[in-house]
C-alpha cells in the first residue's frame, strides 16, 4: 500500500473530501500507525458547523486508536508506561504532541506547548498530511505521548480515551479532594457521563448530574450518577444532600452560560468550580470579583490534559469499562466511504458518539 484514504474538510457547511494520500515514510522517532476506530467527538461537530475555527484543508478526529504499522530510524521507542513498542501494538496518543523544553512544556503545561501538533486539528502540509483520525492511517510526530493499549479493552470503549475520559482525569485531579465529597456536574454528553464514572469510582459521596434531556439523565444513573435531575429540580436536591452548605465541587461540562450561573450560586464557601465545556465563543458571563473573596472560591479552566492523565484515563478505563458500560457509548460504526452518513447519525442528541473504522470489523 503507498496511499492512504483520508476525508479532508475544506471548511463549515461543506462535503468532506474522500481522497488518496502517499503514505509518508517516518522519520527519526516518529511512527506510522493504521486507524482501527476514530470517534466523532462534538468539537469535531462543531468544526463542521462553523462554530470553531479550525485551518483548512485538514483531517478532522482526534479520539483514535491505531496499530503500529512502521517506525523511523530511532527505535525503540517506549510508552508512558515503560513499555517498549513494536510492529502491531495497538496504541492511543495523547491529542496534543509537545516539545518538552519550550515555556509552557517546562512550566506543566504540554498541552499549550508552544510548538505543538494537535491530532486532527492541523493543516495538512507537504508530508504531514496524515494528522487527524478519519483517514487510514495517521503519523505520530516526535513528543507524542503514547499508551500501548490492554489487548482486551474494547475499540469502542478505547476510542474516547484520549479526548473525554483523559480531559476528565485532569479536571478530577484539578478539583482535589474527592473521596466523600458532594459533586455536581452539568452537562451529561460523554465528558459528563465519564465524570460520574470516574467520581464514583474515586469515592464521591454524591454525584448529581443536571441536564435538559431526560434520555441522557437516565443514562448518568447507569455511569453511576446518585441523582439525575433537570435544572429545576436542582435546588431542592442540593438543599437536602448537602444540608444547604451546597456542592463540595462543580464541574461544568455543558459550555452553558445558565449552567455557569447555576454551578456557580450552588457552590459551597470554599468550593471548587471547574470549567471544562466552554470550547467555543459565547458571551461573557459577569462575576462577582466580591463573591469569589469573600465565598474563598476556587476556579479552575482545563482544557485538554497532561500525558499523566492520559495514563489515567486508559487505567481507568482498563478497571472499569465492565463496571460502566461505557462499550454502549458508540451508537454506531461506519466506514470511512460513509464518512457522511457518520457525520449525520452524530447529530442525532441520542448518540453520545459515532464511530468511523476502516477495517471493517469492529469490536
Amino acid at each position: 500500500m503507498t496511499t492512504s484514504l483520508a476525508a479532508l474538510f475544506h471548511g463549515p457547511q461543506q462535503a468532506l473530501e474522500l481522497r488518496q494520500i502517499p503514505l509518508p515514510q517516518p522519520a527519526g522517532a516518529e511512527i506510522l500507525v493504521r486507524v482501527l476506530g476514530c470517534t466523532l467527538c462534538g468539537s469535531d461537530l462543531h468544526t463542521m458547523d462553523g462554530r470553531r475555527e479550525t485551518p483548512v484543508p485538514t483531517i478532522l478526529g482526534h479520539e483514535i486508536v491505531g496499530e503500529i504499522v512502521s517506525f523511523g530510524d530511532t527505535p525503540p521507542i517506549l510508552d508512558l508506561n515503560g513499555q517498549e513498542l513494536a510492529i502491531g501494538d495497538r496504541l492511543t496518543w495523547a491529542i496534543v504532541a509537545n516539545c518538552g523544553s519550550c515555556f509552557y512544556c517546562q512550566r506543566g503545561l504540554p498541552q499549550k506547548c508552544a510548538a505543538s501538533v494537535k491530532y486532527g486539528h492541523e493543516a495538512i502540509s507537504l508530508g504531514r498530511e496524515l494528522l487527524g483520525g478519519l483517514a487510514e492511517h495517521c503519523l505520530l510526530v516526535a513528543g507524542t505521548a503514547i499508551v500501548r493499549l490492554p489487548e482486551d479493552l474494547p475499540l469502542s470503549v478505547a476510542c474516547p480515551a484520549n479526548c473525554a475520559t483523559a480531559t476528565i482525569a485532569a479536571a478530577l485531579a484539578a478539583a482535589g479532594e474527592i473521596k466523600d465529597r458532594n459533586v455536581c456536574v452539568f452537562g451529561v454528553g460523554m465528558l459528563g457521563l465519564t465524570a460520574c464514572a470516574m467520581l464514583r469510582a474515586q469515592g464521591a459521596a454524591n454525584v448529581v448530574c443536571v441536564d435538559i434531556a431526560e434520555s441522557r439523565l437516565l443514562r448518568a444513573k447507569e455511569f453511576g450518577a446518585t441523582h439525575a435531575v433537570m435544572p429545576g429540580a436542582l435546588d431542592e436536591i442540593a438543599a437536602t444532600i448537602t444540608e444547604k452548605h451546597g456542592f463540595d465541587i462543580v464541574f461544568e461540562i455543558s459550555g452553558n452560560e445558565a449552567a455557569f450561573h447555576s454551578g456557580w450560586g450552588s457552590l459551597r464557601l470554599g468550593g471548587t468550580m471547574v470549567l471544562v465545556g466552554s470550547v467555543f465563543p459565547a458571551p461573557p458571563v459577569p462575576l462577582a470579583l466580591e463573591q469569589i473573596v469573600r465565598r474563598n472560591i476556587t476556579i479552575h479552566g482545563i482544557h485538554n490534559y497532561t500525558p499523566n492523565d492520559l495514563l489515567s484515563a486508559v487505567r481507568f478505563l482498563s478497571e472499569n469499562y465492565e463496571r460502566f458500560p461505557f462499550a454502549n457509548l458508540v451508537a454506531a460504526w461506519f466506514s470511512l466511504e460513509n464518512i457522511e452518513a457518520a457525520i449525520e447519525k452524530s447529530r442525532d442528541p441520542s448518540c453520545i458518539r459515532v464511530g468511523v473504522g476502516t477495517l471493517r470489523v469492529m469490536d
